[in-house]
């Protein structure tokens, strides 16, 4: 009981900060302000951790490899623990364990990715009903429109209603059912 809610625990605590180490890799990629006051939450959250492993890992092609770097670790290690505190018999599962372990993080990160991207539209979604002058809106609108963009020309408006969230919903369902669950069968059937 103990070694499920201790896995419970690096699971979440694990998963929130690759959220935000994501988040900051997307701020970067998508050109978002950093004088907004979430976007330096984000910054001030991950930085600890981003600014020693940039000494190492420099960007290349306008990418902050440091950053995905580092949300794979994070993820490798929630991985890791999760699977050990369940008792899984590393040292009998051979050689092929470790390969499979780097993919499983590699999926998993793949999956919070998308459910990020589910998030980010959602909020959208909200803050335009809501409150659109909320400081949060900013950086949702520029990280959700590079998805929502290219479906708006395919997407028609239905009576002066974008339609395009929920096809981008639709969308992500699919690749979290298809080829992100397919892989991940595939590498814990190689265990």
């Amino acid at each position: 009981m103990i070694a499920g809610a201790l896995a419970f625990l690096i699971q979440t605590l694990g998963n929130l900060f690759v959220i935000a180490v994501l988040l900051r890799f997307m701020m970067q990629l998508f050109r978002v302000p950093f004088r907004n006051p979430f976007a330096q939450f984000i910054v001030a959250l991950t930085d600890f951790a981003v600014k020693p492993l940039r000494r190492v890992v420099p960007g290349f092609l306008g990418l902050d490899w440091a950053c995905l770097l580092l949300a794979w670790l994070v993820e490798l290690v929630v991985v890791l623990t999760s699977y050990w505190l369940n008792d899984f018999p590393f040292a009998l599962a051979g050689g092929q364990v470790w390969p499979v372990m780097l993919g499983l993080a590699v999926v998993r990160l793949l999956s919070l990715t998308v459910y990020l991207i589910i998030g980010l539209t959602l909020a959208r979604a909200v803050l335009s009903w809501v409150n659109t002058s909320t400081p949060l809106a900013p950086v949702v609108y520029e990280l959700s429109e590079p998805f929502l963009r290219p479906l708006r020309r395919i997407v028609p408006m239905v009576a002066n209603v974008d339609l395009t969230p929920i096809v981008l919903f639709i969308l992500c369902q699919l690749v979290l059912m298809v080829p992100i669950l397919a892989v991940e069968q595939a590498l814990l059937g190689a265990l």
